[in-house]
């Protein structure tokens, strides 16, 4: 793929239209989002609050306003029209919150600046003239009295609006605080995720330009970007591991199979100058076993391989581990005896896992064979099941010569062979074909003395109970 297709996606810093950077970012976007949704939350809240308190203030001064209306309807009932108009006249005078009126059955003003009016009577709205001029709303409720006479009582408009006044400064404020802080929160929200996200980007560009070796920073914050920047590192890191392992698994082959390449090429030329058709027969024999050898290394290691990539994954099912080793000495056991060996099996509980029953078959069957084979003769090799609260596994242990501590962790490299086991059949693809299978099952392998030689374990996730 040409450079620039990578271009394509390492290049954020690329403006489409004029538009700003910042506009462009997913955190910006939310940011003004979320602000926008918080602002018109105030707003609704604002509205709902102004018209509630709009309502209760107004039942609260009808009711006062028709209360004192009944008040003084009575004392004019008990009291006559000369004490009510005493008592508009000293409410008006003590500059009460209420507004009053009284006239005649001639609809003449008797007391009170309400008075002269002349409203229906009920509930209705006086533009009543102040001393600077202003016309000040008022509500008032005119009763009609025995008589003929009129009372009016009512309330100034502007007392209520006054107070939802207040209340609309008051949401105002907490809007324009909404705002400023969604704002101030989003700049500094932005700012920390862009910077983030830029990190990431250059990580991934230096990555596209072929260094396996840049991570992608993580903070410490444990939040959705370090989580994911964890998963991306993770993901490299099994990369450069593939790597790793195909750029070894590349020299392995120059080296190691050379010699059998070599081997074979001077069989091949010596075919033609033999005489003898019986040697010419044997040199094409040992042509023949030299590729069955090459391609039975090419084998293992494709197996190797596609264990590796993990695409066995999907073939686990619950394995037991006892039947497995069961079988697996079963298969060896004549052919260990009649080399003068002894194998046999120990465990009497079942070990439950989860896995691929053929691979781990493969990996007893490798083990087992890997002893028989460097054990010497009259060898004897056990092959152990075990089984705890969170984990089984299996133990491979015999009383050969066994691994010399300096060596053990190689042994699973491809090709690796001990200096005494280079005359012995074999390609060295054997125990590391066990450690893909452990690793492919997330097992740990352990090495250990046993009787006077080698011990091995693989300790598997025992399966849970359904």
């Amino acid at each position: 793929m040409p450079r620039n297709s990578f271009a394509r996606f390492a290049a954020p810093a690329i403006v489409s239209a004029g538009r700003p950077e910042v506009l462009r970012s997913t955190s910006a976007r939310l940011t003004a989002l979320y602000t926008a949704g918080f602002a018109l939350s105030v707003l609704v809240l604002g509205a709902i609050t102004l018209l509630s308190t709009h309502s209760a203030l107004r039942h609260q001064v009808d009711r006062r306003v028709r209360s004192e209306s009944q008040a003084l309807a009575q004392e004019f009932r008990t009291k006559g029209l000369a004490s009510v108009v005493q008592s508009v006249l000293e409410r008006e005078q003590a500059r009460a919150a209420l507004d009053y009126g009284l006239d005649s059955p001639q609809s003449q003003p008797l007391a009170g600046r309400l008075a002269g009016f002349h409203p229906p009577v009920g509930w209705s709205v006086l533009q009543m003239k102040e001393q600077d001029g202003d016309i000040e709303p008022v509500r008032a409720f005119t009763t009609r009295l025995p008589g003929g006479y009129r009372l009016i009582v009512g309330d100034a408009v502007k007392r209520t609006a006054g107070i939802e006044m207040i209340i609309l400064q008051g949401f105002g404020w907490a809007f324009a605080g909404v705002v400023a802080i969604g704002l101030i929160g989003g700049y500094h929200f932005t700012r920390n995720v862009g910077r983030r996200l830029t990190n990431m980007t250059a990580a991934a560009d230096a990555i596209i330009q072929g260094d396996l070796n840049r991570r992608i920073p993580v903070e410490g914050a444990g939040d959705d970007l370090d989580r994911l920047a964890g998963v991306f590192n993770l993901t490299l890191d099994r990369i450069s591991s593939l790597m790793d392992s195909l750029r070894q698994v590349s020299n392995d082959i120059a080296h190691d199979l050379r010699t059998p390449l070599t081997r074979l090429r001077q069989r091949l030329e010596t075919i033609p100058r033999l005489r003898r058709p019986v040697e010419q027969e044997e040199a094409i024999e040992g042509a023949l076993r030299d590729v069955d050898a090459i391609l039975a290394t090419f084998s293992a290691l494709l197996r190797i391989a596609q264990v590796g990539g993990g695409t066995r994954r999907a073939a686990f099912r619950p394995v037991d581990l006892k039947d497995l080793g069961l079988t697996v000495v079963e298969a060896f056991a004549p052919s260990a005896e009649d080399a003068g060996q002894a194998l046999s099996f120990e465990g009497d509980v079942q070990a439950p896992i989860i896995g691929d029953a053929e691979l781990l078959t493969q990996l007893l069957a490798n083990l087992v064979e890997n002893s028989l084979r460097h054990a010497g003769g009259h060898a004897r090799v056990v092959v152990r099941t075990w089984r705890g609260d969170t984990a089984c596994g299996v133990c491979v242990s015999d009383d050969g010569p066994g691994v010399p501590a300096g060596e053990r962790e190689r042994i699973f490299d491809r090709f690796y062979r001990l200096e005494r086991s280079r005359s012995t059949p074999g390609d060295g693809l054997g125990l590391a074909l066990v450690a893909a299978i452990a690793r492919l099952h997330d097992a740990e392998i352990a090495l250990g003395d046993g009787d006077q030689g080698l011990e091995v374990s693989v300790a598997f996730a025992a399966a849970q109970p359904h």
